[in-house]
């Protein structure tokens, strides 16, 4: 029952972005961060992130997947998930937002690129 309910958070991502578009779905990202952070620390522990993931319908993962979680997003190591690492971790967790963020970052790349080439001549 956990995995329906981590697999219905992951499908909400990409209605969210659809609706809010990239700049309100950071915004609402950055909320989810501060509804499951630490407050004295200022990142999403395993402790915070348990006590407070009723808030993202949550409440049956279990530890280990908890625990995963944060482990999965802790790009610095230091045990928890700042704000940059939860936005990363749930782009990361949501395979269609990943991909269109792949192709943005593609489109970008090749404005760049054309742009560059524009530049030199």
């Amino acid at each position: 029952m956990a995995e329906t309910k981590m697999n219905d958070f992951e499908d909400m991502l990409p209605v969210m972005a659809k609706k809010l578009g990239g700049e309100g779905l950071i915004r609402e990202l950055c909320n989810g961060f501060i509804l499951l952070m630490d407050r004295e620390k200022g990142l999403i522990t395993f402790d915070s992130l348990k006590k407070n993931s009723a808030f993202l319908g949550l409440q049956d993962l279990r530890d280990d997947e908890l625990k995963s979680m944060v482990k999965e997003g802790d790009m610095n190591g230091d045990g928890g998930l700042d704000q940059m690492e939860f936005c990363v971790l749930m782009f990361r967790l949501s395979p269609e937002l990943m991909q269109k963020s792949e192709d943005w970052l593609e489109y970008a790349m090749q404005q760049e690129l054309k742009t560059a080439s524009f530049d030199r001549k």
